[in-house]
């Protein structure tokens, strides 16, 4: 199956995840997360909110860190720091995403411990399936962030043995689901 096939198929699948299921899946991986060392030790951790049933994270940004959240700027992303307490409030940007406020501090690489990646799927060897606009592969192929210790988020329907690879792609350090975290096979090297 393709890349834009199986984007499709995934979402569909995503999508129809009863709203309490969604909740309690959501729930149990941000439990993983919590719980993992690699989490643990993250002092700045970059997260996002979530977008047509991606899972929700939003249990996680009251806990004792430095949050970042990015904002799309043409075709690259941005980060700037949020935290409950926040005066600058969010707003939708041009993907109809929750983006920090143009105004919010800028988080550079070189404090960022942690990043948490949205993907549609996530293969076993740490490969993502993005939504296609290339701004986290982008992202992760930029030597200020190639090192960084990276944790791909998606529900176990979408944690795959394989997925098709393309040259620029990089896999993740690891993967988190409902079902457990997950280190990548071919992440030796990152974070």
């Amino acid at each position: 199956m393709d890349k834009r096939a199986l984007r499709k198929d995934l979402l569909a699948k995503r999508q129809a995840i009863a709203p309490e299921a969604w909740q309690a899946n959501s729930h149990q991986l941000c439990e993983h997360l919590r719980s993992s060392p690699l989490f643990i030790q993250a002092q700045t951790v970059l997260a996002y909110f979530s977008i047509r049933q991606e899972p929700d994270l939003r249990a996680l940004f009251a806990l004792e860190k430095v949050w970042g959240f990015p904002r799309c700027m043409g075709k690259t992303l941005h980060w700037h720091t949020w935290s409950p307490q926040a005066s600058l409030p969010f707003r939708a940007g041009a993907y109809g995403i929750l983006e920090p406020h143009p105004d919010s501090p800028i988080l550079a690489p070189e404090q960022v411990d942690l990043l948490l990646v949205p993907a549609i799927a996530c293969d076993q060897r740490g490969y993502r399936l993005g939504y296609g606009g290339g701004f986290y592969d982008r992202l992760l192929a930029s030597p200020a962030w190639a090192e960084k210790t990276t944790i791909g988020i998606v529900f176990d329907l979408a944690y795959l043995p394989a997925l098709l690879e393309d040259p620029w792609d990089r896999p993740l350090t690891a993967v988190c689901t409902e079902k457990g975290l997950f280190h990548s096979s071919s992440s030796a090297g990152s974070g």
